[in-house]
């Protein structure tokens, strides 16, 4: 990565104006910081963030926030910087978050993933989601509909200790 190594791990208290700085940047209707720090409070929730140097200081360039309810994981939130986008990062925040949700012994990952956003589709479908459902009108601030998404987690190679090999080769498609 040009802009600094790229380091995933557990979010710190600090983090937080960077990832409601990224937060705004990317939805149309935002997550509040309230509801951020609830998730990070939540014994089921799972914040991981995305961090590189830069001009000799740790910069926050996107994060994931999911859910491990028993087997299975509900990926929640996910974004990446603006001005960092297309280089991986959220990919990388992705087998992150698989290869960690494997480790505790998850076998199923979800998402509902907006109608309209073509390529976060098409970066789920490299992991092996599939369409399982739509719920109508699921996005309030545009009534668009969610796609239902679903992958088997034994299933994805990049989620295992060898993963970063696979990772870089599914990046640089």
């Amino acid at each position: 990565m040009e802009d600094g190594i790229l380091k995933i791990g557990e979010y710190e208290e600090g983090d937080i104006d960077e990832i409601i700085c990224i937060e705004r940047d990317s939805y149309p209707t935002p997550w509040s910081e309230n509801l951020f720090r609830s998730e990070m409070t939540s014994p089921i929730s799972r914040l991981l963030v995305g961090r590189t140097t830069q001009e000799e200081r740790r910069k926050v360039v996107g994060y994931i926030v999911y859910w491990r309810v028993d087997d299975e994981i509900h990926l929640h939130n996910i974004a990446v910087r603006r001005d960092m986008r297309r280089k991986g990062i959220a990919t990388r925040l992705l087998i992150e978050a698989i290869r960690c949700s494997r480790l505790e012994g998850a076998r199923w990952i979800t998402l509902e993933v907006r109608h309209s956003n073509l390529p976060a589709q098409r970066m789920y479908e490299r992991f092996g989601f599939t369409v399982r459902g739509i719920r109508p009108g699921y996005y309030t601030d545009t009534k668009e509909d969610a796609l239902i998404m679903w992958a088997d987690l034994r299933l994805i190679p990049w989620g295992d200790s060898t993963g970063a090999v696979v990772a870089e080769k599914i990046i640089d498609e």
